[in-house]
């Protein structure tokens, strides 16, 4: 999975905020009305591909191995971190992964892993679970100030919108100043 864009350009004197109103580039079309708006869940993302393994998103920091088995997606030229898959079985989700596969049969695809032991568990969750990407669509505004004023009414991690041709943006509420 290819690092989303963050809908507004990040502030260079302040880089855990946005700048009001500057769309990074390459995001217009959200401004436009193009794509689905859906929920951004708080977990960690896993992948099952279409060989039916299943996988761990994981940022690799300048200057650090990749673990094995280890899949490079893609490099932020900004901060140097290498954005890839890891093989499930080797990373410390592998029991809680296994606990929200119970009992479910599941098609390839992206999905977030929730629950009790994931991330301090800000969905308020009591039993992990896998929450397909894309699936929750929302009405949303698209401006800067109706955005924020959304985002800030509601507790949940953020907004990712996806476009029929597979471009997504989000915008996260710690993006924005309050």
């Amino acid at each position: 999975m290819k690092k989303i864009p963050t809908l507004y350009e990040r502030d260079e004197n302040d880089r855990k905020h946005v700048i009001p109103g500057q769309v990074t580039e390459g995001c217009e079309w959200v401004l436009r009305g193009e794509g689905q708006a859906t929920r951004k869940y708080d977990g960690t993302c896993t992948m099952l591909d279409d060989d039916g393994k299943w996988w761990a998103r994981r940022e690799v920091k300048p200057g650090k191995d990749a673990p094995p088995g280890w899949r490079e997606v893609d490099h932020d030229d900004v901060t140097g971190k290498r954005v890839g898959w890891e093989p499930i079985e080797q990373t410390g989700w592998t029991k809680f992964h296994a606990e929200a596969l119970a009992g479910w049969s599941w098609d390839a695809g992206t999905y977030e892993l929730c629950g009790p032991r994931v991330n301090g568990n800000p969905e308020g969750l009591a039993d992990h679970v896998l929450i397909p990407h894309g699936r929750y669509p929302l009405d949303v505004p698209r401006d800067f100030d109706g955005l924020s004023g959304y985002l800030l009414d509601h507790t949940f991690e953020g907004i990712v919108w996806h476009h029929p041709d597979g471009r997504r943006a989000k915008l996260k509420r710690r993006d924005l100043r309050r």
